[in-house]
């Protein structure tokens, strides 16, 4: 961290944003974890608010700057539960995986919708990708090749099991902590 970054903290998500547009956000994210990123739809999320769908243009250009504020609060919210983690257990790739699966597996729709396509940077509020990874980072010790190699582990554990993809039976909480184990110094 900068001592720019240090000296200028991180606005809290949505601060940006308008209250009328904090609203549509959050029916999106109702919308999103009640029925995928399939149903989210600029017309189903006026319906939902009970406008016309050109209303929404007013706060937000098109679909994909609704998403960016949900990809947004997912990464602010996880951050926020991989920095409990952290404090609970300094240093515990463990903790940190274990935190990962739990908000995950809690918002597989939101979860799948960050992570399934490209991470939009440039739309994200200045710091917040990389305050998301920093709990990672410093349980690896610095060492960014084995915090990605971390985070493809966790990824890809999540997404299979948010998919559904092990066999019946798959101790999954073993297969967790085998693999948080095995990357951890």
């Amino acid at each position: 961290m900068t001592d720019q970054q240090r000296a200028d903290p991180l606005p809290e998500w949505g601060e940006h944003l308008t209250p009328r547009a904090r609203e549509i956000v959050a029916a999106a994210r109702q919308l999103l974890e009640e029925s995928g990123a399939e149903k989210l739809t600029m017309r189903a999320l006026a319906d939902r608010l009970g406008i016309k769908a050109p209303s929404l243009y007013k706060h937000f250009p098109d679909k994909s700057a609704v998403e960016v504020e949900l990809i947004a609060q997912l990464l602010d919210e996880s951050a926020a539960v991989c920095e409990v983690a952290e404090a609970r257990n300094p240093g515990s790739l463990d903790a940190l995986t274990d935190a990962h699966r739990r908000y995950a597996l809690r918002h597989p729709h939101l979860y799948r919708l960050a992570t399934e396509r490209p991470l939009p940077r440039h739309a994200l509020p200045r710091g917040l990708a990389e305050r998301a990874a920093a709990p990672l980072v410093r349980a690896c010790g610095g060492d960014a090749d084995l915090a990605c190699a971390a985070w493809a582990f966790a990824h890809g554990m999540v997404v299979l099991e948010i998919h559904g993809r092990f066999p019946d039976g798959a101790d999954l909480d073993a297969a967790w902590k085998t693999g948080a184990r095995a990357l951890q110094r």
